[in-house]
């Protein structure tokens, strides 16, 4: 067994938050290697996740929209179709894209790359097993960075053929004629919409209340009438009690107000959730503690129990969101380096990226609610903007909440075509401290999408009283 001294950190998993970690490690002078266990550079969110998904649902929103609405606006749009192989073909050929240009920053930057799986194997020690031969890194410091995998229902298991988590559900070679999606979260939302523009029946089974959890009330009910319109399916407060598969289909067993009845598809998308991928690690062995939900347990400056060893992104408490981790691969790389940082969580936003899209940072109404300050809520609808009429994008809203006692934006919540673009709006102001007549103030070009959101801030600067402490707009 070979071993190489000398390095600053090691980062384990080259995923949003390992790729940042070692990239900027290495701008601020650290000898650092990066130890991936596949071929190509970029994670689960490059590979099988954000990236390759965006790709499906911006295809597909391009074909919905000249068919459906290309024809209002004067356009004659006839004799287009699905051609599968080109629309995965494209897919791949961004991922692939994406992944050589961090490759290409790992050279330029003097990372140095390993293919191999990490196992720590002292406080100061990684030990990597390729293909091929076996090799220590010495290490002053580790950061962990090996991200998550799909929840898999214990009655529900994956074949990876009729019953798929979302890897699978973005390489159907086709679509299949029905489709059920088992969570009502961002994935299965997204890749619901995806299929359900190609033309698959889509039924989607939550055990909430409610689509769309980590929202308010309002945006859940918002996106779920927009989705119903794309002809989306949602049974709710419905809990999977078994399945089987069946040939060439699946058919599954489920509960919903205390009655039971069969759903049958040809296809069923477990998206539950996911799980800190942490295996083969060797966290135990190196005295590596772990939450009670399974999590690497971690202080404010995303140490372990191990001083030597850092964990981020997936692997630890918090959203599993890929911006998330790159912030904290970057803070962590700096930390390392003598240089103070931070990661304000309040000013991440959360996205799911359906058509519309919805969009949120900050506090929520309920947070004010629950700790009983006053606040302000204004709100605007897209159905009045210019923009959005032009772009044949009415739907949604924007709802912006003031902090009462020291006037800044405290949250913003939207339901709307460009929600994840508008939604840095507020990620800026919480992370700046903005004021929420500032941003009234400030002209935004007309006719935009922008306007909505100062529209939003007007209204909440002339909420009246009554308004303001109730939360009612």
């Amino acid at each position: 067994m070979a071993t190489s001294s000398g390095f600053d950190l090691v980062v384990i998993g080259a995923g949003p938050g390992g790729y940042m970690a070692a990239l900027r490690a290495s701008e601020l002078g650290l000898r650092t290697a990066l130890v991936e266990r596949c071929s190509k550079l970029g994670g689960t969110c490059l590979r099988v996740g954000c990236i390759p998904s965006k790709a499906l649902l911006s295809s597909t929103e391009a074909y919905v929209f000249a068919r459906d609405r290309l024809p209002r606006s004067g356009i004659a749009a006839k004799g287009f179709g699905i051609e599968m192989s080109r629309l995965h073909a494209r897919k791949e050929a961004i991922v692939e894209k994406l992944a050589q240009g961090i490759a290409f920053l790992m050279r330029q930057n003097r990372v140095e790359v390993l293919e191999g799986m990490g196992r720590i194997v002292g406080p100061h020690a990684v030990a990597v097993h390729m293909a091929e031969r076996e090799e220590t890194l010495e290490t002053r410091s580790i950061v962990l960075a090996t991200g998550s995998e799909p929840v898999e229902l214990p009655v529900l298991p994956f074949d990876h053929d009729r019953i798929v988590g979302s890897t699978e559900a973005l390489s159907f070679s086709e679509a299949p004629k029905s489709l059920l999606v088992i969570g009502a979260g961002a994935i299965g939302l997204e890749l619901g919409s995806v299929w359900s523009r190609l033309g698959s029946q889509v039924v989607v089974v939550e055990v909430l209340p409610r689509i769309a959890a980590g929202f308010s009330p309002i945006v859940s009910k918002s996106l779920q009438r927009e989705l119903e319109k794309q002809e989306i399916q949602f049974l709710l407060g419905t809990r999977v009690a078994g399945g089987e598969v069946k040939q060439t289909e699946v058919a599954l067993q489920i509960e919903q107000g205390g009655k039971e009845r069969t759903l049958v598809a040809e296809r069923a998308l477990v998206a539950v959730g996911r799980k800190p991928c942490h295996g083969g690690l060797g966290l135990a062995e190196a005295g590596v503690s772990l939450t009670a939900a399974g999590r690497v347990a971690v202080n404010r400056f995303w140490q372990t129990s191990l001083p030597s060893v850092y964990a981020i992104g997936d692997l630890i408490e918090g959203p599993m969101l890929a911006h998330r981790a790159q912030a904290e691969g970057r803070a962590v790389a700096e930390l390392l380096a003598g240089k103070p940082a931070e990661v304000r969580y309040l000013a991440i936003p959360n996205v799911i990226y359906t058509e519309p899209e919805v969009a949120s940072v900050g506090f929520s109404e309920e947070d004010f609610h629950v700790a009983k300050r006053p606040y302000r809520r204004g709100t605007a609808y897209f159905q009045a903007n210019g923009r959005a009429l032009a772009a044949e994008a009415p739907e949604g809203f924007v709802t912006i909440l003031m902090d009462e006692s020291s006037g800044k934006i405290a949250g913003m919540e939207i339901v709307g075509s460009r929600a994840s673009d508008l939604i840095g709006t507020a990620a800026l102001a919480l992370e700046t401290g903005a004021t929420l007549a500032s941003l009234a103030r400030a002209v935004q070009a007309h006719p935009s999408f922008m306007e909505g959101v100062r529209e939003a801030a007007f209204a909440a600067l002339n909420a009246s009283l009554s308004v303001r402490r109730s939360g009612v707009s």
